[in-house]
């Protein structure tokens, strides 16, 4: 693959990374924000199924495929099967307003883009340029957690930061071995699972999985 195609396809992957995540900051409602993660997870396949085949790593293409059916089809399909469980719609009362997201993300990202200088200097490739954008989907995913207070939106800025993970270690290494991400990838999935459990649960004890309802101990 000629260095010029390869740039253009991981500008094109990567750019989509930060799209999807920067729309997860403004998108409230819960069914919208599973369908721009999901597309998240296939662009996040897409990136990974470009460095193997410019690395020619028929494993790296396997882990591609891993990607794709977890991040941009289970996971989603796992989430959207826990807002339909627990009638979540949309997130009620985030703690910052779009706006004031959408800024903090923007600066983050430039935050991301500066943290990253020194690995894009040392560093070689059209791969290592676009480790910033792995860097600001860390961040971005960190924003939702800690700006959001559903328990479904919480644990979509958790995948978003599992995501950015991925993309840093896939960008950085070139790709991490195929038993590695599938002991990962399953992990994740297990963690949604359980926390679908959990979010119905507390559905059913609270009326709702708004997780300020937690701070108060009642008798």
């Amino acid at each position: 693959m000629s260095e010029a195609l390869l740039s253009q396809l991981l500008a094109t992957t990567t750019g989509l990374l930060l799209v999807t995540a920067i729309l997860q900051v403004w998108r409230q409602s819960l069914g919208a924000s599973l369908r721009v993660l999901a597309v998240q997870g296939a662009a996040l396949g897409g990136l990974v199924a470009v460095l193997g085949v410019d690395h020619g790593a028929p494993e790296i293409l396997l882990v591609a495929v891993l990607v794709l059916a977890m991040k941009a089809v289970a996971i989603p399909w796992a989430l959207s099967r826990t807002a339909a469980a627990t009638g979540a719609v949309r997130e009620q009362s985030p703690l910052v307003n779009p706006t004031a997201a959408l800024l903090a993300a923007t600066a983050l990202t430039v935050l991301a883009y500066v943290a990253g200088r020194p690995i894009v200097a040392v560093a070689e490739g059209p791969a290592a340029n676009a480790v910033p954008v792995g860097l600001a989907l860390v961040l971005i995913g960190f924003l939702v957690l800690l700006t959001r207070r559903s328990a479904l939106s919480q644990l979509i800025g958790f995948v978003i930061l599992d995501n950015g993970i991925a993309a840093t270690a896939f960008l950085t290494s070139g790709g991490v071995p195929f038993v590695v991400e599938l002991g990962v990838t399953l992990d994740l999935l297990l963690v949604v699972l359980i926390l679908r459990v959990l979010t119905s649960r507390l559905r059913s004890a609270h009326g709702g999985i708004d997780l300020d309802q937690l701070t108060e101990l009642r008798d």
